[in-house]
């Protein structure tokens, strides 16, 4: 059960599904739940991350480690992936929606594909996991927790990120609309707001003659983040330390918003 099964930073004993684990913070998400002893989901359309990502579990923590190529635009595989998923776990009591697409383009030239395919898999994707959880959740027990990944631009605007703009404000507002949903079933739900991190989605922007530098000038702490610098807070929201933390957002920035926009 939830809350009963593990005590490293308050970790229950439940397994969590990390999507988008092959790489980035979904990796370094899977790479933190494992050494706390938590089992591990990765679901990924890179196959090759995917399992790299499992195998690192396995032989770094010794938990298990299970992975899948999933298309979580696709309502459809969800469905047929989730059992399989608690089956090689043994429960689901955790899940992290780290998988995501930048969407990097400004009003003028966005198109239905790309509008569709930002909103389909860093938004739509996480509500129908989430709901497809809840059977799941109901045999882990209370406790079980959801994270959202959000971004800074979920709370600002960005010029040429119109679409993800949109997807990164919408998960703010199904968190708290699910949080509500889940709460009175002792399920908790959260999102993380990271700003820059060095990930594979935000490697071809810091290829930009002076674009990290200046990044780095405006943020406090005088640098972007690394992965498991999210990773970890994600770990402590779905841990039982923060049992009474609910439909809340932490932004992880490096104190970027806290003193401009960005």
């Amino acid at each position: 059960m939830a809350g009963t099964g593990g005590d490293r930073l308050g970790s229950p004993g439940t397994g969590v599904l990390v999507t988008g684990g092959g790489s980035g913070i979904g990796r370094e998400t899977a790479l933190a739940l494992a050494e706390v002893g938590r089992p591990v989901a990765i679901w990924d359309l890179d196959a090759a991350g995917a399992e790299e990502t499992a195998a690192l579990c396995r032989d770094r923590h010794g938990v298990t480690a299970d992975w899948s190529v999933v298309d979580v635009a696709d309502t459809s595989a969800i469905e047929a992936a989730v059992p399989e998923t608690e089956t090689a776990l043994g429960s689901l009591g955790g899940f992290v929606h780290a998988a995501g697409v930048s969407g990097p383009m400004a009003l003028d030239f966005i198109d239905d594909e790309l509008w569709d395919l930002t909103l389909n898999v860093n938004l739509r994707a996480g509500v129908m996991i989430s709901r497809v959880l809840i059977e799941p959740f109901r045999r882990a027990g209370p406790g079980s927790a959801i994270v959202l990944i959000s971004s800074i631009e979920g709370l600002y605007g960005s010029t040429f990120l119109t679409a993800y703009c949109a997807s990164k404000g919408g998960v703010l507002g199904v968190m708290r609309s699910i949080a509500q949903r889940l709460a009175s079933e002792g399920f908790r739900v959260n999102a993380v707001c990271p700003g820059a991190v060095a990930t594979p989605m935000l490697a071809p922007a810091f290829e930009l003659p002076g674009f990290r530098q200046q990044l780095e000038e405006r943020t406090p702490l005088q640098r972007v983040s690394t992965p498991d610098e999210i990773a970890r807070p994600i770990r402590f929201l779905l841990s039982d330390e923060a049992s009474f933390i609910t439909g809340a957002h932490l932004t992880i920035d490096g104190g970027l918003t806290a003193v401009t926009a960005i």
